[in-house]
């Protein structure tokens, strides 16, 4: 009994003690941080696409979620918006430097179930991210390419006509600041259209609205 008493003054004990509370506050705060951004990414998709249907999906406990937003209104772009958003390990203090350095942002990547295809396969892609693993754009050896500066960053071009290339330099000139956006894809082959974005609080609807205004211009007639 004496030797656990021992142990209740030696200074390691209080850091134990410190340690265990600062890892407990940091998963109650990393968890309503994670929270608080999937909402506002999702309330910001929700406000833009309007869907008639919705569902939400947990598919990775504090860091995974899943959204089909479902569109049956006449005249609209899309038939089904899917969302998947993957977040940094905030809730996990020891695993988040390291997740940091492997993943190093949130990711938020949204599928179009277009109506009408694109014109042609296109990608406009920020150089870094074209780096990552799973970000390879399989058909990129068949497609002219340029490098262009937007804002900050260096994006890439990837087209086919002469036509694609200068809507897609449109669209930057209108939009001098690429804010969260990272990844534009069209393929017509799919009737889709990808969109990789790194989510942050109430700025999901501001650049997915831009993507949706603009997309009119890049599909088939």
């Amino acid at each position: 009994m004496e030797n656990y008493a021992d142990i209740l003054y030696q200074p390691i004990f209080f850091l134990f003690i410190g340690f265990s509370f600062l890892l407990t506050l940091g998963y109650f705060r990393g968890r309503r941080s994670n929270r608080r951004i999937c909402q506002s990414a999702f309330n910001d998709l929700v406000d833009v696409v309007k869907p008639d249907d919705q569902t939400f999906t947990n598919i990775g406990g504090a860091i995974g979620f899943h959204a089909n937003l479902f569109v049956k209104k006449k005249g609209t772009l899309f038939s089904r918006v899917d969302a998947t958003i993957t977040l940094l390990p905030r809730h996990s203090w020891l695993y988040l430097p390291i997740s940091k350095l492997i993943r190093k942002y949130d990711r938020l990547f949204i599928t179009l179930y277009l109506k009408q295809p694109p014109s042609e396969e296109a990608h406009l892609i920020e150089s870094k991210y074209s780096k990552f693993m799973g970000s390879k754009i399989e058909n990129a050896h068949l497609m002219h390419h340029e490098t262009v500066k937007w804002e900050n960053f260096d994006f890439h071009l990837y087209y086919n006509s002469r036509e694609m290339l200068e809507k897609m330099q449109a669209f930057i000139k209108k939009n001098p600041a690429p804010g969260i956006i990272r990844h534009i894809a069209l393929v017509p082959e799919q009737k889709k259209g990808f969109i990789f974005m790194i989510p942050k609080p109430d700025q999901v609807a501001r650049d997915f609205a831009r993507i949706y205004h603009w997309l009119p211009s890049v599909l088939k007639e």
